[in-house]
């Protein structure tokens, strides 16, 4: 059985940045350790990637916080992260899930057995947007969540994330 890794959105801008949060920083060592535990080409990374317009779109004039302009510190992935991410598997997403992501994923799992385990932030929009978006895809692929490798915007929409991906058949990990 193959296990791959979605590392969902661990940019500067989403940990200490424009909308980081002391849970996000919380994370980080955990997201590290669980990194290391697969094989590099099992990882793959999404990257929310915003461009300079980015207030004018709807996103942004729901959420009127720039956040992830390509380029900028924000948008990049935190750099002891990065370090232990591979390059070739990265998917720059101008919204909340990766359809590529999951249609990539979907290539491999036609071919050989697989499991998917997402983690990241935030786990009550990206998170959740890609696990969903995976289920999809893949409906009798077993993916699972582990709460200790994601945050949410809040904490009370972190676990509100967690039961909605558990009602859609989306383990969540105890510990």
């Amino acid at each position: 059985m193959r296990k791959i890794l979605v590392v969902v959105d661990m940019q500067n801008d989403f940990i200490d940045g424009a909308l980081g949060t002391p849970e996000a920083v919380a994370i980080v060592e955990n997201v590290k350790a669980r990194i290391r535990e697969y094989d590099p080409a099992d990882v793959f990374v999404t990257m929310d990637t915003h461009t300079p317009d980015y207030l004018e779109t709807q996103e942004g004039r729901n959420l009127p916080v720039e956040h992830c302009i390509k380029g900028t510190k924000g948008w990049q992935i935190r750099s002891d992260i990065a370090a232990l991410l591979p390059d070739w598997h990265v998917y720059e997403k101008p919204t909340f899930g990766s359809v590529a992501l999951a249609k990539d994923i979907a290539e491999i799992a036609a071919n050989e057995d697989i499991e998917i385990e997402v983690l990241g932030l935030c786990t009550d929009i990206c998170v959740v947007s890609n696990a969903l978006m995976l289920k999809a895809y893949m409906p009798e692929v077993k993916i699972s969540v582990d709460p200790s490798c994601c945050a949410g915007v809040t904490p009370e929409s972190h676990e509100a994330a967690l039961k909605t991906m558990q009602m859609c058949q989306v383990g969540v990990q105890t510990e």
